[in-house]
This record gives C-alpha cells, structure tokens and sequence, in this order.
C-alpha cells in the first residue's frame, strides 16, 4: 500500500496539480469500472448513412500537408482526430483491427508472414458481416490482408486465389499471388503499373495503368451502381499509396552506405510520370530527419536495435528526401481521385448523406531515433495515423480524445444502428457529436519485431508478440521481450528523445506504469474499456493542451 502511495503522490507532483477524487487503487478490469458504449448518433426515423472508408497504406498523420482535397473536402468540413493511433502499427494486424474491433492479441494476425497473415485471420465475423447482415451492400475495393491469395485459407487449408470471404456484396481485392511459369496473369497488389484483383471470385489484371486510378475508378462505379438502390451501401476502399511497390524506377534512392559498413537499401512507391518532381523544392529533407543535424545525438538510453545504428551519412539524407518526395507524390495522386470521387458523390445527391472516413493503417519512420524506414516498433512516428470523419451529423472542429484502429469497426456499427459483437474497441459517435471528454482510456499497443534477439524469446511464451506496452496521455511505456524498457513523459520530451526507465526519481512512476500494463496488455472486450485510475487522466483542456505542444514541438524539431 505505501508503494501505491507513493506512485500517486509522485504523479499528482509531477503533473502539478492536485484532486481530491484521485485514488491509488487500480480495479482489475474484470470488476465493474467499465467505461460505458455510447448510443448510436442517429435517430430512429433518420436514414442510415452511406459509408466510405478510404485508407491509405503506411501514411503519416503529417502527410496530410501532400493530400490539398483531403483537407479541403474532408478536412474543412469534418473533425480531425489528433490522438488517432494503430495500436499494432503493421498493415495486416491493422487492418484485421479494422475489421473486427480487436486488438491483435485477440484477433491473432500476428504479422504480414505466413503463418501469421492472412492465414491466421477468423472472418466469420467481420464489420463486413454485420454490416451486410444490417441490411447494407459492402464492398472492398484494393488492398486486403497480407499474403490474401497466396497464404491458404485458414478453414480447409486450400488456396485464397479465387476465395470470396464472408459479409461482402463486391469483391475486388488485390491479389498477393506469385506467378508461376505457365500462369496467365501476372502482377500483383504491390505493382503499381500491373494491378492483379479477385474480381467476385474471378482473377484480373491492369498491366500499364496506375493502380490508385484503377480503385478509384472501380469505387466511383461502385458508389454509382450501389446508389440506384434504396439500401445504404458500405465501401471500403483501400489503395496501396505511399507504401512501398514496385517498378524500380530511374530517379528511385541508390542503397546507400552507413557508416559501420552496413547498407540501406531504400524502398519507394512507383508514381506516374506526370507528378515526378511536384514536391522537389518544398521537400528538401526527410520528414523524420532535421534538415541540419541529428535526428537524435544520444541513443545510449534506447534499446539495442535503435543503439546499433550509426548516424546518417551524408548520401543517407539524401536518400531520405528522396523518399520523402516519392511518398509525397504517390498520395498526391491519391488526394486527386479522392477529389474526383467525392465530386462523384456530390452530382449524385450522396454526399449529404454520405459518412467518410480517411485514415492509415499505420505510420512510418523516415529517420526518426535513426530508424531510416518502417513501422512495428512504438515510437509516435509509427504509432500515430491521421484520422477525419465527416458526413451527417459530424460537426467541424477537432477532437482530442485518444482512438484507436480498434474504435472503426464499432463505430461503423453504430451507425448502422447495431453494435459490433467482441469489440475491444468503442463507438466514437459520442465523442463526434458531444465533445471530449479527456484521456481516460488506456491504448495497448504491440508489435512483433522480426530481429533475432527479440524474436528468439517469443518461444518462451503462448504469444510471438515481443514489444508490447501502453500510451496514455502523458506517459507511454514499452517493454521488450530480452527485458528492455522505454518510458517516456510527453509532457516534457515528445520527441521521445530521453528514456526514464533507467533514472530513480521516476521509478515510483515505472512502477505505476508496470501495474497498469498488467491490467491491460492482455486485456478482451469490456476489460480493455476500464476507466484509468484518476491520477493518470487528462481533462479535455490538459490533453489538447499537450497535444498541442507534442505536434507543434514535432514539426518544429524536424524542420529546423
């Protein structure tokens, strides 16, 4: 008990401020402090809503600056999320939270590999599935789960080529297939110019045309031929840009030399050539990289995979602005067809009631902690995903709450006017139509590293996730499977640029931070919806207050 007295009176000093209501006791998640599903948005008589959901893949929550019809359209008339988070910030476990409301521990799609793909995925029951069962015509257009098409199914152990998965009225999904000599098609979700698709059931190809003009294409006939009827319709669409995908072109980054004898080899979207070039002057660095200096000087308090790397070399940084040129252009031309599919929309007579949702599946290193490009590790460049919503009943402004990948399938639901079965996650619609309310919620967050140290000890457990930890409104903890930590407080380092785990004045708040994580990491269903304790919540004022200071101290740091 004197320990527990402890961690609150350290809190309650370090954030400076004091509450009578604040109590050093955490309930288990199984006991009833559980923070309640709001209702549904729409009243009885009202017409459900329409509902597109377009996501991007690998796009930063600061690549919104590349997409002007975004903001413009969306953006302008919608509410922007500023704590919009992937909780696994890897495509595949994100996208199964997508559809599910799960959190990866409990959906199991552990990465992108076989066996922890496509294949591990259960979509009996997905928000496909409830959607169509509540009377909506669904359709998928793009990209799916990773390794869909080559990875066997999961319930005969057959191939994924031609399957059609539950819940969906069109199916048009990109194909992970890899041809064989004497098959017919050829390309794949990952080639920009050769496209491959499960068209319901049926395998086409695009070879020559641009992938994101193909989707676009495909989702604006969709929008049109779902709209002749009196159903609403649900379209999830899905293009590849920014991640990576092939041709190799001529202007792409050389791998370039480190300084400890390693090469990098950089990976890039393919872009048409009409916008090569578009970002040169404004881009003059990565986005992870300051244009002068280091992106982090001292890494001697990181874990041994980010303390490995050396500095970036000159040829590096300039490799880093080239990437960040490329990725800038591939969602540029993804924020024109989402231009000319919202105009779609509006000579229809949807839009008015029409709910769109932009996100990520997660975000992206550009050099930030050294890390030259990815995701999966928990830092906020990774973590972090932009999020809009707008369409009836959604005002305009911004919310600063936290929500989660794990929130959409649930949201979705509700407005449909049902619930979305097994969710981790909550319904977003209060806080879209009311307001925050403050940080009371506790984000889990978990990745599966592919490098061997870390990846050897996931033998010693039942699960191969081996980085795992919270982020709260100001504390964020991370653990890691060979017993490393990171513990950092974004009130006064959001860069996350000094590791507290290792200095005695915040043991008291490691220990606190521990505890919750025990409470939480494996949380499922209500038990991930507890309330944090008092002491570790953030008033609406508080948590805009300091996202604020983390974003603004971001874009400053790393455009000096």
């Amino acid at each position: 008990m004197l320990a527990a007295v402890c961690v609150l009176a350290f809190l309650l000093s370090a954030c400076g401020t004091s509450r009578p209501d604040a109590s050093p006791h955490r309930p288990h998640p199984r006991q009833t402090l559980i923070t309640p599903e709001p209702p549904t948005v729409r009243e009885p008589k009202q017409p459900r809503p329409n509902v597109l959901v377009i996501e991007a893949d690998d796009m930063r929550w600061d690549d919104l600056r590349w997409m002007p019809n975004v903001r413009r359209l969306l953006q302008r008339r919608g509410l922007t999320f500023e704590n919009s988070f992937a909780p696994y910030p890897l495509c595949c476990p994100s996208r199964a939270s997508f559809l599910t409301g799960e959190y990866a521990h409990n959906h199991h799609v552990y990465s992108t590999q076989d066996p922890f793909g496509f294949a591990s995925f259960h979509d009996r029951r997905t928000i496909a599935t409830v959607l169509q069962k509540a009377g909506y015509r669904t359709a998928l257009v793009g990209k799916y789960l990773n390794g869909y098409g080559q990875q066997p199914l999961r319930s005969t152990g057959g191939s994924s080529l031609h399957y059609e998965p539950p819940g969906w009225t069109q199916w048009l999904a990109g194909s992970d297939h890899v041809w064989q000599p004497g098959e017919t098609y050829g390309g794949n979700t990952y080639d920009y110019f050769h496209l491959a698709e499960n068209v319901n059931g049926s395998i086409k190809s695009f070879p020559g045309r641009y992938s994101t003009g193909v989707t676009a294409s495909q989702t604006r006939r969709l929008l049109t031929e779902l709209g002749r009827g009196t159903a609403p319709w649900f379209i999830w669409w899905t293009p590849i840009a920014p991640h990576h995908g092939s041709p190799v072109e001529p202007d792409d980054p050389r791998p370039s030399l480190r300084s400890d004898g390693h090469t990098t080899t950089w990976v890039t979207p393919a872009r048409p050539d009409w916008v090569k070039g578009r970002f040169d002057r404004q881009i003059t660095h990565g986005s992870g990289t300051p244009l002068t200096g280091s992106a982090e000087e001292d890494v001697s308090d990181k874990p041994r995979y980010l303390r490995k790397l050396p500095e970036l070399s000159l040829a590096e940084r300039a490799a880093e602005a080239e990437v960040t040129r490329q990725r800038a252009e591939s969602l540029f031309v993804l924020d024109v067809q989402i231009g000319h599919t919202i105009s779609r929309l509006s000579a229809s007579g949807q839009l008015q009631n029409t709910v769109i949702v932009f996100t990520s599946d997660n975000g992206y290193y550009l050099g930030e902690h050294r890390k030259r490009q990815g995701k999966i590790n928990l830092h906020e460049p990774s973590l972090r995903v932009p999020l809009i919503i707008a369409g009836p009943g959604v005002p305009v402004g911004r919310r600063y709450d936290p929500v989660t990948t794990v929130d959409m399938a649930p949201t979705l639901a509700s407005y449909a006017g049902v619930r979305m079965p097994g969710a981790d996650g909550i319904a977003l619609n209060r806080l879209i139509a009311h307001g925050d309310t403050g940080w009371d919620r506790a984000v889990v967050t978990e990745g599966m590293m592919p490098e061997g140290k870390y990846a050897a000890r996931h033998r010693l457990g039942l699960s191969p996730l081996n980085t795992r930890g919270l982020r709260l409104g100001r504390w964020k903890l991370t653990r890691y499977s060979t017993g490393e930590v990171e513990l950092y407080d974004l009130k006064t380092d959001p860069l996350e640029l000094m590791n507290l785990s290792r200095v005695p004045r915040y043991a008291p708040v490691l220990a606190g931070m521990k505890d919750l994580y025990r409470d939480y990491s494996d949380c499922r269903r209500h038990e991930c919806r507890v309330a944090l304790p008092p002491a570790w919540r953030l008033t609406p004022a508080e948590e805009r207050r300091l996202t604020r200071h983390e974003l603004r101290a971001t874009t400053r740091y790393f455009s000096q």
